[in-house]
């Protein structure tokens, strides 16, 4: 009897894991999911011009508010061609580092204020009913996982003020 007690014990719990939804680990950090998620090429190449790539694996935790492809061609036209030369580098830098938090910020906790970015200057996140702006520009997903932190997409390039 205590045999059969046991049995009927393992099975149900091992049911139990089987329906239960198994939270799967992210696919990589920043830059892999951003670069296998096929509407960020512009801001993967932008990161690989201004030599960020290896800060974005770093460990983290990030918050990377990740204006689209489209987002970049909504800038006036040869600005994109413009940053990525050399030359303009520090430029480049200077806007992609305006678009990351320091730590892991969900949507769940995102509430109306100022949020300091990588390069030291704030940006307006507003919330208002239920619609996210990051500045000027509109958060149209959110929570994409990475290991070293989170992407939330953004459909406006922000500029530092």
């Amino acid at each position: 009897m205590k045999t059969l007690r046991k049995l009927t014990i393992t099975a149900l719990a091992l049911s139990t894991l089987a329906l239960s939804p198994v939270q799967a680990a992210p696919a990589g950090d920043i830059v892999v999911v951003a670069s296998g998620a096929g509407s960020f090429n512009t801001l993967v190449a932008a990161v690989k011009a201004a030599g960020l790539v290896e800060t974005l694996q770093g460990t983290g935790p990030f918050t990377v508010f990740a204006p689209t492809d489209e987002a970049f061609a909504k800038l006036p036209s040869g600005t994109v061609e413009s940053l990525l030369k050399p030359e303009n580098k520090e430029k480049l830098v200077a806007i992609l580092t305006y678009h990351v938090v320091a730590g892991k910020v969900m949507a769940a906790d995102v509430k109306t204020m100022q949020a300091k970015t990588v390069n030291g200057k704030d940006l307006d996140i507003k919330v208002t009913e239920g619609t996210v702006t990051v500045n000027n520009a509109k958060v149209i997903k959110t929570d994409i996982a990475a290991s070293n932190g989170v992407i939330h997409v953004i459909d406006t390039v922000v500029l530092p003020k």
